[in-house]
């Protein structure tokens, strides 16, 4: 439908004017404004309180001018009422205090009603009540694997060895793992849906260690599960999945039912559309990193991530992973203008 948001309308894969952009962790540390509110409060903090949760996220929506926002929260908001508490250490990461080491640690864990973290829900409300008409809010949360991964190594990790240990050795205590995770998520993102969402996005931010057929096992098929629980609740919001480092299996993306499929910078958008075929949109998939260089080489990345849109059908313009601490503003707001009017102006050509 033309009266829809430039957004939701590419994520169908509708015909658009031109090309939608947004920017994974568009809300951050690259922007005065958030380091002025970090300042005074810590992360946990502000993912908690609503008043905040939206300040943040309408930051980038007033300096660039974005067509999609996406709520600032935190993938493992879940984890602390299912039973694994979490804490934000300096220089470290996020730390779980009580990790998943055997089978009796995943029957500790319980199933949390989406209420349990409704903070969420309520900054969502202010979100939208603040946006303007056409920019739709994205939700989101983590994918099992990824959830999972935090909670077997405690941490985040370079290799998950003792992740990979877990599911090779105790391979029934981890699906139950899994499902419960795909069960939780999926009623999170629903959450989010039903306080004004008009999409969401699945991260399965360290998919990319896994092989193809574990990615079918240990990823794709939960995945899979929660796309079919939103969309039976849902069917009207569309749903992006974004497992960073799979594009050697990129097919196997598409293969969840998911109606838009992120892409990072490890392959041309083009081969992506190529391999994901038409009818399911490409989300991507400029090099962040492009962006701490001058606009004599940024402008050319950029212009091939457009032509390897093809005609531009089903194409939201976005970072192939989330934006760098010190990305000068001044690139990123060139960027969005650049991206807008180039692909306008591309459109208006063919």
């Amino acid at each position: 439908m033309a009266d829809e948001p430039l957004f939701i309308r590419a994520c169908r894969s509708e015909p658009t004017e031109r090309t939608p952009i947004w920017l994974m962790r568009q809300a951050g540390r690259y922007m005065a404004d958030y380091r002025a509110i970090r300042k005074k409060h810590d992360f946990w903090t502000v993912c908690q309180t609503p008043e905040l949760a939206c300040e943040v996220t309408l930051q980038p929506i007033e300096a660039f001018g974005f067509d999609a926002s996406i709520v600032f929260s935190d993938l493992l908001i879940p984890l602390p009422p299912m039973g694994a508490p979490v804490r934000f250490a300096k220089g470290m990461g996020p730390v779980i205090e009580k990790p998943v080491e055997t089978p009796a640690d995943v029957d500790a864990l319980r199933r949390i009603a989406p209420e349990e973290v409704g903070y969420v829900a309520e900054a969502i409300k202010l979100i939208v009540a603040a946006l303007p008409a056409d920019v739709p809010l994205i939700g989101f949360s983590g994918a099992p694997f990824t959830l999972s991964s935090y909670l077997i190594e405690g941490g985040g990790s370079k290799h998950y060895m003792k992740t990979k240990a877990f599911l090779h050795q105790e391979p029934a205590a981890a699906h139950k793992l899994f499902g419960l995770l795909a069960e939780v998520s999926a009623d999170i993102l629903c959450m989010q849906i039903e306080a004004g969402c008009r999409a969401v996005q699945i991260f399965d931010s360290w998919a990319g260690c896994l092989d193809p057929v574990d990615f079918d096992i240990w990823s794709g098929a939960y995945i899979k599960q929660m796309v079919e629980s939103i969309r039976a609740r849902h069917p009207e919001v569309p749903i992006i999945a974004f497992p960073k480092g799979t594009g050697t299996y990129i097919e196997k993306v598409a293969d969840t039912g998911a109606d838009v499929v992120g892409v990072d910078w490890t392959l041309p958008l083009e081969e992506a559309r190529r391999r994901v075929g038409r009818g399911v949109a490409v989300q991507g998939n400029l090099d962040p990193g492009r962006l701490l260089g001058p606009w004599e080489t940024l402008r050319p990345a950029i212009d091939r991530v457009l032509d390897g849109a093809g005609d531009g059908t089903g194409h939201v313009f976005n970072l192939g992973h989330g934006i760098y601490q010190h990305t000068p503003v001044d690139t990123v707001k060139r960027l969005a203008d650049y991206v807008k009017g180039e692909s306008h102006r591309w459109r208006q050509k063919g």
